[in-house]
């Protein structure tokens, strides 16, 4: 008996008397096994982890300036004022009406894939 279990009132006695079957229980948790009885334990040793992820697109952000139009946006993003469309797609949540946008918000550009 250690000094510890003096003071937590532990008695070896008691460890000594246990029966036999609870022992095996408590021993079963190395065998995939819970301590309590049949029930399988998660077992996630074939888990391995790995740095490498899916690519993530170039996504970017630009802030509207006084007379921008999503046309000159996409000619200054892409090089083709066409493109619009493709602003207009990624930034419907914040764009009601693709003739009006304002100063200060900031719109997503998606990839040109």
């Amino acid at each position: 008996m250690g000094i510890l279990d003096k003071v937590f009132g532990r008695d070896d006695d008691k460890d000594d008397n246990m029966k036999d079957s609870t022992k095996a229980n408590m021993n079963a948790g190395s065998a995939g096994r819970t301590p309590m009885g049949d029930t399988p334990v998660a077992d996630f040793s074939d888990v391995h982890s790995s740095s490498a992820s899916a690519p993530v697109a170039d996504i970017r952000s630009y802030t509207v300036k006084s007379g921008d139009s999503l046309s000159k946006i996409a000619q200054h993003e892409y090089g083709d004022a066409g493109m619009w469309k493709d602003i207009y797609e990624a930034n419907r949540g914040i764009i009601s009406n693709p003739d009006l946008i304002h100063p200060g918000q900031v719109l997503t550009i998606p990839d040109n894939g």
